[in-house]
């Protein structure tokens, strides 16, 4: 048997070659390295924390209630009230997993991946020793490509079904350690220590680490935003959500996808936790096929999140040069 090729040996790092000489000079993303014209993943780099608007607002609205109790502490009470009414509306956040006020958030792909016609299928809660290989057995018959977000307890469970979901050409992400309900009520102290647990199962695991982090049921404080930044890692969510978790019915969770779907859309399902139909069969076992086929017919690719936000690199052959270089080839040496 041959050995395999760059090109394939890059597919089971789940990342899209880039080829030609040209490559060396492509647009570098932190996290990606380009060697020897193909793209490979390197350690995640710790990144500079900005802040969001929101951050400053909120200090400064702590900072003004402060400076007004100090000069006039009778009025105590209304001043507290100011600062629950900045709490409160922290809180709210928290449960608005697609909101951009908390944190830098992808919910959608770049205006590239949109132009390629390209779409992002991830699944959360894996991996599951029943349902994972049958959805990528679905994925392979259908030449899709996905993002995993998987829970670090479950991969140090199944470590082969995590080398297995990165030979098949996707990407593992971290989904968090504990899968814990109250993550958002969190430090920064414990959040970190769950998601580098999760980063360290898969380096055990032997595939490379996650790039992007997604948190459970994408509930997070304002806290998570600075340690995915000193991590090196992006948050994502979704712009269609499935809730196949809780409906088991496959008309209305695939109608939840498809309804409005198109080009940059980022879709949420679930190989780990899945819902089950009236028959007990998985529910995202029933919904993925029609999904492949609906975006195949809407002429949609189907990608793992790093495929669609890697620098594409279009390489245009110059025709002197093509000469030169036959010239070149066919003189004696």
């Amino acid at each position: 048997m041959s050995a395999p090729s760059m090109e394939d040996s890059s597919r089971m790092q789940g990342v899209s070659p880039v080829k030609g000489d040209l490559a060396a000079h492509a647009p570098v993303q932190p996290g990606i390295a380009v060697t020897d014209g193909s793209v490979e993943l390197s350690e995640p780099e710790s990144g500079i924390w900005r802040p969001v608007p929101l951050v400053w607002i909120s200090v400064a609205w702590h900072l003004a209630c402060l400076l007004a109790l100090v000069w006039r502490p009778g009025d105590w009470p209304y001043w507290l009230g100011l600062l629950a009414l900045n709490h409160l509306l922290l809180t709210v956040l928290v449960f608005l997993p697609r909101n951009r006020w908390l944190g830098r958030t992808l919910t959608r792909l770049p205006p590239d991946a949109r132009g390629r016609r390209q779409v992002a299928l991830t699944f959360d809660d894996g991996p599951d020793p029943v349902v994972t290989p049958q959805v990528l057995d679905l994925l392979d018959r259908h030449g899709a490509r996905a993002s995993f977000f998987c829970i670090g307890s479950r991969v140090r469970q199944h470590p082969e079904l995590v080398r297995e979901i990165v030979a098949r050409g996707h990407t593992v992400e971290n989904h968090g350690d504990a899968h814990s309900p109250i993550f958002a009520l969190w430090g920064m102290a414990r959040m970190r220590r769950d998601i580098a647990a999760m980063q360290q199962s898969l380096r055990d695991a032997g595939v490379p680490p996650a790039r992007f982090f997604r948190p459970t049921a994408g509930f997070r404080n304002p806290l998570l935003d600075p340690v995915l930044a000193r991590m090196g890692l992006q948050l994502a969510m979704w712009e269609r959500r499935s809730f196949d978790t809780r409906d088991g019915n496959p008309a209305r969770v695939l109608a939840r996808l498809v309804r409005g779907l198109a080009a940059g859309d980022i879709l949420l399902l679930h190989d780990g936790n899945s819902a089950v139909t009236t028959d007990g069969r998985p529910v995202v076992l029933e919904v993925l096929p029609q999904l492949l086929r609906r975006l195949q017919q809407a002429g949609l690719q189907p990608v793992h999140l790093r495929e669609a936000l890697a620098p594409q690199t279009s390489v245009h052959p110059d025709p002197d040069a093509q000469t030169l270089l036959a010239r070149l080839a066919h003189q004696d040496p």
